[in-house]
């Protein structure tokens, strides 16, 4: 698609866009009495209007049925998760079986790192990228040191070449090799959280598997971001929040891939709980653990009602508008950012975005880098009722950092990207476009 810098073509753009009508489906915070612009969906998402209905139904059933709601009703508790297998799997190219919501984030790398950390002396390393998530570099240190490795010594991190903030693919695909049998993990965040870019998950999961390691990924900023084929891509386990993209509620359940191959071999190893028992037993409370097939024998307790209500509510939104159909408004509306951006640089603004030019290296984000005075922009952003995001600088010591934007498809229009960059070029004091 060609863009202009006219505010009418955005509004023709909205006219045309088959998913405006969503964003009536949404609760925004205010800002002076009036709907606030909200580009902080990659840090937690909006609330469904369903949601109140959906919590109220639970604490309802709870109320008349008590323990019985788990098999009385239209909709039994003891088959939440399976409500939620199979639009999850869509959103992350898995087969239904393969996923499973349980948990929190934190907790299910921990128990995913259980299950797939299994080192010897002479294949003990773990892979990441430099600048992790901070959650993921504490739960793999805490992983490793607690099976009496150095983590200094165990965990390799791969950095972006001198003077770029971006990794290579062949960079990480050559660490992998060079790590070679000593590798028994790699495990990155599918997009790294602070430049936006998105990693080729495909191509790392294949040399990892061609050295006799295990490919797992943190998907907190991907899922629901980007297309992902799981299954396909032959990932070994994958992890993520619902609270992100998908509009989950604030600290919500957590999703969890596990690929058939493991899933469906009742010797894999894991943290045995009882709601992980095979469904048809598990009530007979016998001693020898049992599990279900697929993602659901790593379940461990017994999933909590209230805060899964937000997550299937956000998930039959995202059935109604169409998986595809949000991901490709969301490359537009990246598109159109970016595009608005550059002609703000053609201008004089000097903004310099870190995250990916190429479409498919990245999601709906883009993190605007400042080597100074970033905040006092973002300041001025936020006083003027657009909500956004600031992150310090985390590779280095400049006090620098990033704006990170995040123009969700489901609620956000390209009226409010031009209205984002139209703030940007009153504060830099840049001509109109027109």
């Amino acid at each position: 698609m060609t863009f202009d810098t006219s505010l009418s073509f955005a509004q023709s753009l909205d006219q045309q866009d088959p998913l405006q009508v969503f964003q009536e489906e949404f609760l925004f915070p205010e800002h002076q009495g009036e709907k606030a612009i909200y580009f902080c969906g990659n840090s937690l998402g909006l609330q469904a209007k369903g949601v109140k209905a959906a919590v109220d139904q639970v604490l309802k059933e709870w109320e008349d049925q008590g323990v019985e709601s788990w098999f009385k009703g239209a909709r039994p508790w003891l088959k939440v998760h399976e409500r939620m297998q199979a639009p999850l799997a869509e959103v992350v190219g898995a087969m239904p079986e393969e996923v499973i919501v349980m948990n929190t984030l934190t907790v299910n790398i921990h128990l995913l790192l259980g299950s797939f950390y299994r080192p010897t002396p002479n294949r003990f390393k773990v892979l990441m990228e430099a600048g992790a998530f901070p959650s993921d570099q504490y739960a793999v240190a805490a992983q490793v040191s607690k099976l009496g490795f150095d983590p200094q010594e165990a965990i390799i991190e791969v950095h972006p070449r001198e003077g770029e903030e971006l990794l290579h693919t062949e960079d990480i695909i050559a660490a992998i090799h060079e790590a070679g049998d000593s590798l028994a993990l790699v495990m990155l965040g599918g997009i790294n959280y602070y430049t936006g870019q998105f990693y080729d998950l495909a191509a790392i999961t294949a040399a990892s598997h061609s050295i006799g390691a295990y490919a797992g990924f943190d998907l907190a900023h991907a899922a629901g971001n980007v297309p992902l084929s799981l299954h396909d891509w032959g990932v070994d386990f994958a992890v993520w929040c619902s609270y992100k993209y998908l509009n989950g509620g604030p600290g919500g359940p957590s999703g969890v891939f596990l690929h058939n191959r493991h899933g469906d071999d009742p010797d894999f190893p894991r943290l045995a709980g009882w709601w992980g028992y095979q469904e048809s037993g598990r009530f007979l409370m016998r001693k020898e653990f049992v599990p279900s097939k697929g993602a659901a024998g790593l379940q461990i307790s017994t999933p909590q009602m209230l805060a899964f209500a937000p997550h299937w509510v956000s998930l039959e939104v995202w059935q109604r508008a169409g998986v595809q159909r949000i991901f490709e408004k969301g490359r537009s509306l990246t598109a159109y950012l970016e595009f608005l951006l550059q002609q703000l640089n053609a201008r004089g603004a000097a903004l310099h975005i870190i995250t990916p030019a190429e479409p498919a290296a990245r999601g709906s984000q883009l993190s605007i880098y400042f080597e100074r005075d970033g905040k006092a922009l973002f300041d001025y952003i936020t006083e003027n009722g657009v909500i956004c995001d600031w992150r310090e600088d985390n590779l280095s010591l400049s006090g620098g950092g990033v704006i990170r934007v995040a123009p969700v498809p489901l609620y956000n229009t390209y009226q409010e990207v031009y209205r984002f960059i139209d703030l940007i070029r009153q504060y830099l004091q840049i001509e109109n476009f027109s």
